[in-house]
């Protein structure tokens, strides 16, 4: 079962807005085992729109258009569509109240044009849109499925979770696909393929293994496709934890949807620990990401962002002289940060960070992208270097996430060793 997504906008082609709902929608039907064969945008012309529809009709049983579904004059999709398949335009008489009811709220009169956010043409089934005015139409051609959705992302992705994925799943005969994703830190992508090459090669024919990442993280979604549900659920679990193995609890911190944070978060609340945070080079990063996390005030006793050097020696008590002598970005400036924000904040556990995140700042002995990342505990001090690159905002996420996973590992090991 193939899906084709059909995006429609030239607010899309022209870069003014980044196209999520095509992301969105192809999650949607992955998740209900149907594989999108191509997501493609179009301008907002009829001769667009059409030829997209002839090339996707042509090898897709799913159709979904997204896009040009407004009152004004360059949302033209109804009327195209209304071309396309033949009908005339008949009132739908929910869309017609929540209209009524959106002009009342407003003090304006029902005009025209609101009406015609009402009107569909009677070839479409309608999906009722509990977020917005203008149903989104299914349509029905040469066997194939077609749908066009509203562009407001809000109101596309209800229609898609309470009208049309329920039709589908109902109509269509789909095959089982479950996924699971494993979460990584720390690990180069090449070198999790070194690991898993010969688990790869030992994939039957339903799964499948992919590699997703990102600055600092790498996400393995491995997926299975069938008709038996209870089998290919418990092969799931055995892939997932023979790739957790393989990979080691190290670099894996997480399932799904769980965020390193969060992880980390989880730990300190277990073991009734704090932290603190020193950050230099990554300018506040660390802590956002910590409070981000709903009740991380249990946890988080505080952060200083000393990005000046005077900050260092006046607020975390880093010895002037050790500054002079090794320089900001050093090993032992950072474990300095770190053991003083600990002390200072009162915490069980901290973190630091000082590097040159870039563009400029570099030496041939300390370039672009040198990061010095130290964990406090009660245990003591491990500080390591890192050689990030010469992207700043890469530079400063990966720092990020990196020291957090330090962080994550290092509780761990003391929850370990008081065992």
């Amino acid at each position: 079962m193939q899906a084709d997504i059909i995006t429609i906008g030239d607010e899309i082609l022209i870069g003014q807005i980044v196209d999520t709902n095509s992301a969105y929608i192809a999650s949607a039907l992955n998740e209900i085992g149907i594989r999108v064969r191509t997501i493609v945008s179009v301008s907002d012309t009829e001769e667009a729109i059409v030829q997209a529809l002839d090339r996707s009709i042509d090898g897709a049983e799913v159709v979904i258009l997204t896009g040009g579904l407004g009152p004004t004059k360059d949302d033209i999709t109804k009327k195209c569509l209304r071309d396309y398949f033949g009908g005339e335009y008949v009132v739908d008489p929910e869309a017609m109240v929540y209209v009524g009811k959106l002009c009342e709220r407003r003090g304006i009169q029902l005009s025209e044009r609101n009406r015609f956010q009402a009107m569909v043409p009677d070839s479409c089934r309608t999906l009722r849109n509990r977020s917005g005015s203008a149903p989104g139409m299914l349509f029905r051609k040469e066997g194939s499925i077609i749908v066009s959705l509203p562009g407001v992302s809000f109101e596309m992705k209800d229609i898609m979770d309470q009208e049309l994925i329920p039709l589908l799943k109902k109509e269509l005969k789909l095959p089982v696909r479950l996924h699971k994703t494993i979460l990584t830190c720390g690990i180069p992508e090449s070198t999790a393929a070194d690991k898993l090459a010969a688990f790869e090669e030992s994939l039957p024919e339903y799964a499948g293994l992919a590699y997703l990442p990102s600055p600092g993280i790498l996400r393995l979604r491995i997926s299975v496709t069938g008709d038996n549900k209870d089998y290919l659920e418990h092969q799931l679990k055995e892939f997932t934890q023979e790739i957790s193995s393989a990979l080691g609890e190290k670099f894996v911190f997480g399932y799904d949807q769980e965020s390193l944070p969060a992880v980390v978060g989880s730990l300190l609340l277990k073991g009734n620990f704090h932290i603190a945070v020193a950050e230099s080079c990554t300018g506040g990063s660390i802590a956002q990401m910590i409070t981000s996390v709903p009740g991380s005030s249990a946890y988080l006793k505080g952060s200083v962002t000393a990005y000046a050097n005077e900050t260092k020696v006046n607020v975390l008590k880093v010895s002037k002289k050790i500054m002079d002598e090794f320089g900001a970005v050093s090993r032992e400036v950072v474990e300095q940060m770190a053991v003083g924000v600990r002390e200072v904040l009162k915490a069980d556990f901290a973190i630091a960070t000082s590097g040159i995140a870039g563009p400029d700042g570099g030496t041939p002995g300390k370039p672009v992208g040198t990061v010095w990342i130290a964990i406090a505990s009660p245990e003591g001090v491990q500080a390591r270097k890192f050689d990030f690159g010469d992207n700043r905002e890469r530079n400063i996420i990966i720092a990020s996430v990196t020291a957090l996973n330090m962080m994550r590992n290092r509780i761990v090991e003391y929850h370990e060793n008081s065992v």
